[in-house]
């Protein structure tokens, strides 16, 4: 009788989107026991969406903070950015070197990922997938089951742990394809492709671009709330958040420490204002303003505006409404 042939073991980098879905169900079609690795940061989507899915998908799932790997990325970035602050093909190698380092610790059989050849016009390009595989150090253990046929065969299909012809030949960004097979594989719950990454977005790119060049990017606190709410850089350097609603004021709060200053809005409903070791006293002058503006004063002249600073005992105040126009020229 021949030997049973092994049940290998993929290490899926998996973002939950139809793609990573995808690959794990090619793989899973096959016999193989796939992992999903989900990479944690702020400049990511929240990761429980995409732990949700996995689960879907019968998968265990693994989670790894990712935040100082891409912070020393965006520092220097090797490749380069894209059209914001996104250093996508040094972020995937470090992912791919991560996800090769885990594997070697974990006795997978391989490493696979999602991506379409030719989806991306930076990151997913044949030149830059080799690019990856190259910089990654991971070598020809990297299996990329959607596109497989149009690349050089891996370690895992000339073992035979992989069978090549089930894989598939999928390229470009017509998504017809990978919506039909979602049919076939029962995969009704997946994000649009254009989400996930807030490095690619403009209006965040501005706003960590701006935190950079001042406070640094070493205060992961102050990352996770670019996140949240308004961001203003008010005339004497200082950094101010505003919320709009109220996750962002439960964020903004959280965020208060040692030298800075917090206020909110206590007669009407309105915004946490956290103040970021304010400079000068015109910038704290100019954060109440912002905390009575953006409340919902309905048309009142004042505003009471509680102060709060860390072991000191709040502080009532009122403060004038001032037209949320003179504010915009420091919004970031």
């Amino acid at each position: 009788m021949d030997e049973a042939k092994k049940i290998g073991k993929a290490l899926c980098m998996y973002s939950g989107g139809l793609d990573s879905q995808l690959a794990i169900c090619v793989l899973k079609e096959q016999g193989i026991e796939a992992t999903a690795l989900i990479f944690t940061s702020p400049f990511f989507a929240d990761s429980n969406q995409a732990k949700r899915s996995a689960e879907a998908l019968g998968v265990p799932v693994m989670l790894v903070d990712f935040t100082d790997d891409l912070v020393e990325l965006i520092k220097a970035p090797k490749h380069g950015f894209g059209s914001c602050m996104n250093p996508c093909i040094d972020c995937h190698a470090r992912m791919m070197t991560r996800a090769g380092e885990i594997m070697e610790e974990q006795g997978f059989d391989f490493v696979a990922t999602g991506e379409v050849m030719g989806q991306r016009p930076m990151s997913q390009q044949k030149h830059a997938l080799i690019e990856v595989q190259k910089t990654s150090g991971i070598g020809d253990r990297v299996l990329r089951p959607l596109s497989a046929k149009f690349l050089e065969p891996t370690a895992p299909e000339r073992d035979g742990i992989v069978d090549r012809e089930r894989l598939l030949a999928l390229e470009g960004r017509n998504r017809k394809p990978q919506i039909e097979l979602a049919k076939k594989y029962g995969i009704k719950n997946y994000p649009s492709p254009a989400g996930g990454c807030k490095l690619t977005e403009p209006q965040y790119s501005a706003r960590l671009r701006n935190l950079m060049n001042n406070e640094g990017l070493d205060d992961k606190r102050l990352i996770r709330l670019l996140n949240h709410g308004r961001v203003f850089r008010l005339p004497g350097g200082t950094l101010v958040f505003a919320g709009r609603n109220k996750s962002d004021n439960e964020a903004i709060r959280a965020g208060l420490r040692g030298p800075d200053i917090l206020f909110r809005s206590f007669t009407v409903v309105g915004p946490s204002v956290l103040v970021v070791s304010p400079k000068c006293e015109g910038d704290i002058v100019l954060a109440q303003q912002i905390c009575a503006a953006y409340a919902d004063h309905k048309g009142a002249t004042e505003v009471g505006v509680r102060c709060f600073k860390p072991a000191r005992k709040p502080e009532d105040l009122q403060i004038g409404v001032v037209d949320r126009e003179q504010l915009i020229p420091y919004m970031i």
